[in-house]
C-alpha cells in the first residue's frame, strides 16, 4: 500500500507509486488532542490557510494560481477521530505526464503552492490578517449555527450531549461558537505555531511519480522544524463510567417530522480484535436497505420515513436514527427494540450475512477508485496494521458467523431513547 518514511520523530511521509490515476495527491495531516478550544482555533485557521498566503495574497489570486497549474484542486479541513483533532491540507494536480506539453512540473508547481501557504502565510505585523480573521470566524459561526436547521443533526447531536456530556463523542471538529468567537488574530498565530511545532504530522503523496526521489527530498521540501510532537494518547471512552438506566426524553421544536433516536453503548470499539464483528452487527441490523430496520420499521410496517443504524467505533456508541410521526414514538421505539432482541436470539439469516458482507466489501473497494478514498481509508486503518489492505479487513468479514453476531448484540446496552418533535415539552423519564 503506502510506503512509510519517518522524516523525524513525529512527521511520517507515506508514499504509494501508482498508475491507477491521472491525477498526483498530497495530504497533510496535523494531529493534536480534540477540545472545544482547540476545534475551533484550528477550523478558523483552516479556512484562514486556504483564503491566502504572502504570495498571494487575496482569495482570487489564490485560486487564480490554482486555474493556472490546469485547474489543480487545493483546500483545508478539519475533522475529528477519538480524542484526536486532525486538520488537513489536501492538494491535487494532473500528472503532467498526460498534458501536450509534459515538460511543465506541474505537480512540482502545486507542491510549492502548498508549502509555501503552509510555511509562508499571509501574514501582516507577524500576525494573521484581522479583516480575514473575522470574516473566516464568522464563517465557521455560520456552519456550526446550520446543524440546528438540519434536524436529524441537531437530534443526533443533542442525544450525544445528554449521554456524553463535554466528552469527545459530542464534541464538534467545529468547536462551538462560544470558542470561536474569542479568537483573536494573535490567538491564531499562536495556534499556527503551536500546530507547526507540537502536532504528529503524516504527509501523503499517491501517484505516478518518483516517490523515491520525493522521500529523498521531503525534508527540504517540507521543512518542519524539530519539535516536541507526541501522539495524543488514546483513551478508551467506549463506555460511559457506569452506565445509568436508560434515559427516555423528549425534547420539543417547532417542527413535522419527529426525530426518533437511540443510542446503545458497547466495549468494542476500533481498536477491539472483535471490530470487524460489530460493523457486520451493524450492517445486519441497520446499515444498508436490506436490514433489519429498514425492512421491518421502515418497510413493513411503514412507521418511519428513515430508519437505520450507524456504529461510531471511535466511540463505542451505536446510534439507530429515525425519522417518524412523533404519535407513533411508542410503536417504532417497540419494533426498534424488537430487531436488537432479534440478533440476541440469533433470528439472523445467511441471506442477510452474505447481503452485509458483499455491501461492506464493495463499499470499501469503491473507496479505493478515487485518490484520496485511498488515502483516507489507509489513514484511518494503519493504526491497526500499517500493512492494511481492503483484502485483510474483508477476510475478516468473511469469517464472522451467526453466532459472532449474536455475541455482539448481547454486548449493546441501550444508553438513551431520545424524541425531538414538535410534540409536548422535555420529559425525563
Amino acid at each position: 500500500m503506502f510506503h512509510k518514511s519517518e522524516l523525524q520523530s513525529g512527521v511520517n511521509l507515506y508514499t504509494r507509486q501508482t498508475a491507477q490515476f491521472k491525477t498526483v495527491s498530497v495530504a497533510i495531516k496535523f494531529t493534536a488532542p480534540l477540545t472545544e478550544e482547540n476545534a475551533a482555533a484550528r477550523t478558523v485557521l483552516a479556512n484562514v490557510l486556504e483564503d491566502s498566503s504572502a504570495n498571494y495574497p487575496t482569495r482570487t489570486k489564490l485560486r487564480q494560481a490554482l486555474e493556472e497549474l490546469y485547474g489543480a484542486v487545493y483546500y483545508t479541513d478539519t475533522s475529528k477521530r477519538g480524542n484526536e483533532h486532525i486538520f488537513t491540507i489536501y492538494a491535487e494536480s494532473v500528472n503532467e505526464e498526460y498534458l501536450r506539453n509534459p515538460e511543465v512540473p506541474v505537480f512540482e508547481q502545486l507542491l510549492t503552492l502548498v508549502t509555501e501557504s503552509l510555511f509562508k502565510p499571509n501574514l501582516k505585523d507577524g500576525v494573521f490578517d484581522e479583516a480575514v480573521v473575522e470574516r473566516e470566524k464568522q464563517t465557521v459561526i455560520d456552519r456550526i449555527g446550520s446543524i440546528y436547521n438540519d434536524k436529524t443533526r441537531y437530534a443526533n447531536k443533542g442525544m450525544l450531549e445528554l449521554i456524553r456530556s463535554g466528552k469527545p463523542a459530542s464534541l464538534s471538529a467545529s468547536g462551538t461558537e462560544k470558542a470561536v468567537s474569542a479568537i483573536t488574530k494573535e490567538s491564531l498565530k499562536a495556534t499556527y505555531d503551536k500546530m507547526l511545532s507540537e502536532d504528529t504530522i503524516d504527509i501523503y503523496i499517491l501517484g505516478d511519480v518518483d516517490t523515491d526521489q520525493l522521500t529523498g527530498r521531503a525534508q527540504t521540501v517540507f521543512p518542519f522544524t524539530k519539535g516536541t510532537r507526541k501522539s495524543v494518547p488514546v483513551t478508551s471512552s467506549t463506555t460511559s463510567e457506569e452506565v445509568p438506566t436508560a434515559k427516555h426524553i423528549r425534547e420539543k421544536q417547532d417542527m413535522k417530522q419527529g426525530k426518533l433516536n437511540m443510542a446503545f453503548s458497547t466495549p468494542v470499539g476500533f481498536r477491539h480484535p472483535d471490530y470487524p464483528k460489530m460493523q457486520m452487527l451493524n450492517g445486519v441490523l441497520g446499515g444498508f436497505a436490506h436490514s433489519k430496520l429498514f425492512i421491518n420499521v421502515r418497510e413493513k410496517e411503514s412507521l418511519a420515513y428513515y430508519c437505520s443504524s450507524s456504529y461510531s467505533s471511535h466511540y463505542g456508541l451505536l446510534y439507530i436514527m429515525s425519522g417518524i410521526d412523533a404519535e407513533q414514538e411508542e410503536k417504532t421505539a417497540a419494533l426498534i427494540d424488537q430487531q436488537i432482541e432479534a440478533l440476541r436470539n440469533g433470528d439472523i439469516s445467511d441471506l442477510e450475512i452474505r447481503q452485509t458482507l458483499a455491501l461492506l466489501s464493495n463499499s470499501i473497494r469503491s473507496s479505493f477508485d478515487s485518490a484520496k478514498g485511498q488515502i483516507e481509508i489507509y489513514d484511518q486503518y494503519k493504526l491497526l496494521d500499517e500493512n492494511f489492505s481492503s483484502d485483510k479487513l474483508i477476510e475478516k468479514w468473511e469469517r464472522v458467523t451467526k453466532e459472532d453476531i449474536q455475541e455482539m448484540a448481547k454486548l449493546l446496552t441501550k444508553e438513551i431513547t431520545y424524541l425531538l418533535s414538535g410534540r409536548e415539552a422535555m420529559v425525563h423519564e
